[in-house]
């Protein structure tokens, strides 16, 4: 026989579940503090809201964007009572733009919130502090950014190519008319673009575009088809009279449209120029990228006699340098493309003291080559999802001295407790805020047996 189904049977435990909070409702909040990514906190009806936008004290209309059980997220559209810690954002667009999240906050204070987020992971993922923490490194908060993706969409509906940022939240295009934060040679390039790319013969081909600035401007096209000859001739002829070279990526590997031209960025301190193309991964940040690099020589101290290993070497951003100052630097990078990129970079530069290998460096190290003989010091500067297959090997590597380069406080943290756990100490640490006007940050870690 058939069992009936109880009238209760399928109801939630717990009593009448909560209302769910539609997206777009406006709430009026106070915000009680800030969470580390710079959004404000708030706390409504047994749940937790985060408002980009809020800081601590004030009352403000908050937008909804995105609602669970018991968070919610989204933006202040409205400030009843502002914080004296609020600035009128320097840029028109930092509302609604999804580039710079917290530029209402003073930059002062900005740092000061980045160093909290990394101190704060590492007690709680890592069970550690630094001995020392150092002053953070810092550019000027704008005009820094050497590297922007600019999105581009067809739209079908109004006939038109739609060119700008994606905004905050959202698949909307904002059209930018001048971005604060990106260095001055790119700013007439990223005004002129959207007229340039409208005027094409087939405009809907365009997927993406993104501006560099190095040893020279340049401009990467994706193409989802073949450019025919008119709009090839009007992109150069737009990267010409912006004194930019024009650089193309349809199916394969981006290709300058003059194979002659070469891109590339300094490192003056050292007398470096490294060599590089548009999707190789360079820092965005010229001015910091070199106190980076400053200070990871000046903690880590190689000597002439000195073999030194850096890890997830990239073009050789590090390892050129400690080749000026080491014996011997081998460097490791997961990237064949780039290996090989980074050995050009050292050749051309004249070192021959730093070698360049390819490996995954989620696997052990017993069996490669390139590991025996062990090591005086390290460098590593992982992805984001940081390092811990190699920093659980870090032991059998030997090395006295070591310098953590991180773009995530999170795996930071969690390596930092696998390496007190190999015998570690961690003596020194300070943010790098490559980001400015972003709650991204960056930091620098210094460990010693």
């Amino acid at each position: 026989m058939a069992r009936k189904n109880g009238g209760l049977r399928f109801q939630p435990s717990g009593g009448t579940r909560a209302p769910v909070v539609p997206v777009g409702k406006k709430q009026r909040l106070k915000i009680e503090r800030l969470a580390n990514d710079g959004r404000g906190i708030a706390f409504l009806d047994g749940r937790t809201w985060f408002v980009s936008g809020g800081l601590p004290g004030e009352e403000v209309e908050a937008r909804v964007l995105d609602a669970r059980s018991k968070v919610i997220d989204a933006r202040a559209e409205r400030v009843f009572q502002a914080s004296p810690e609020r600035r009128q954002e320097p840029c028109v667009h930092a509302r609604i733009c999804g580039g710079c999240s917290v530029q209402h906050i003073p930059h002062a204070e900005q740092l000061a919130l980045k160093q909290r987020m990394v101190a704060e992971q590492l007690q709680r993922l890592g069970g550690v502090q630094p001995e020392t923490w150092a002053e953070p490194l810092a550019s000027p908060e704008f005009a820094y950014r050497r590297r922007a993706r600019i999105a581009v969409r067809w739209d079908m509906r109004q006939k038109r190519l739609e060119v700008g940022f994606r905004a905050a939240a959202s698949q909307d295009i904002i059209a930018i008319g001048e971005c604060p934060v990106l260095v001055d040679p790119l700013q007439p390039i990223l005004r002129a673009l959207p007229a340039a790319l409208s005027g094409l013969q087939s405009p809907r081909s365009i997927g993406h575009v993104e501006l560099f600035q190095g040893t020279a401007s340049a401009v990467l096209v994706r193409h989802t088809e073949a450019l025919n000859d008119v709009d090839l001739a009007s992109l150069e002829a737009f990267c010409s009279v912006h004194h930019a070279q024009l650089w193309l990526q349809g199916e394969g590997e981006p290709q300058p449209a003059d194979a002659t031209q070469q891109l590339g960025y300094p490192l003056d301190s050292w007398n470096l120029q490294l060599a590089y193309r548009p999707g190789d991964f360079v820092q965005v940040n010229a001015a910091v990228n070199e106190a980076m690099v400053a200070q990871a020589l000046q903690w880590l101290a190689p000597g002439k006699d000195e073999r030194v290993l850096d890890l997830f070497c990239g073009l050789g951003n590090f390892a050129l340098p400690l080749a000026q100052q080491a014996r011997e630097v081998i460097a490791v990078e997961g990237v064949q493309a780039m290996v090989a990129r980074a050995a050009d970079n050292a050749r051309s530069n004249g070192l021959s003291n730093a070698h360049f290998h390819q490996a995954d460096l989620s696997n052990s190290l017993a069996d490669a080559g390139w590991a025996a003989g062990g090591f005086d010091a390290i460098v590593l500067d992982p992805p984001r999802d940081g390092a811990l297959q190699v920093v659980q090997q870090m032991a059998s590597l030997g090395a006295s001295r070591l310098v953590y380069v991180s773009c995530n406080p999170t795996t930071l943290a969690r390596d930092s407790g696998e390496l007190l756990q190999q015998g570690y100490r961690l003596k020194k640490a300070g943010i790098l805020d490559m980001f400015p006007q972003t709650a991204h940050v960056e930091a620098m870690a210094l460990f010693e047996r």
